[in-house]
């Protein structure tokens, strides 16, 4: 199982920023679907973005309604990264944030038991 480390989490103020990356370890998702999930305290787990690409440099873009103008995700195939750049945080944004990997998927995957490989997650915290 590929492992998949997150960072850049931590604590800002409402209508701050922060940038999460999500590295492979070993294996480059060229093709497939990667995405962000999160789960705050006492919630389910919730689906965020997804991004999909074919394999030949183009990618396709899926936001939760939640976040959709505010968050962005991006790949990065040359240096196996997967990020989720967060503008106008909210304190309801606070949750702990997993990257996921969908390697054999043919479109976006919105549900998190079709992803096949998982971090360890990254805390964001969002004050008011």
């Amino acid at each position: 199982q590929e492992q998949l480390v997150e960072s850049g989490g931590g604590s800002v103020q409402a209508g701050g920023s922060l940038r999460l990356s999500c590295a492979a370890s070993a294996y480059t998702y060229s093709r497939g679907c990667m995405g962000w999930f999160r789960q705050a305290p006492g919630k389910e787990r919730e689906w965020v973005a997804s991004i999909y690409t074919p394999g030949d440099n183009t990618f396709y873009y899926d936001y939760a309604d939640s976040v959709k103008g505010r968050f962005t995700i991006s790949q990065d195939n040359a240096k196996s990264a997967v990020y989720l750049q967060m503008n106008s945080l909210k304190p309801e944004d606070t949750a702990m944030y997993y990257c996921a990997a969908a390697p054999s998927a043919t479109w976006l995957v919105r549900k998190w038991d079709e992803y096949s490989d998982w971090g360890q997650g990254t805390q964001v915290t969002v004050s008011s």
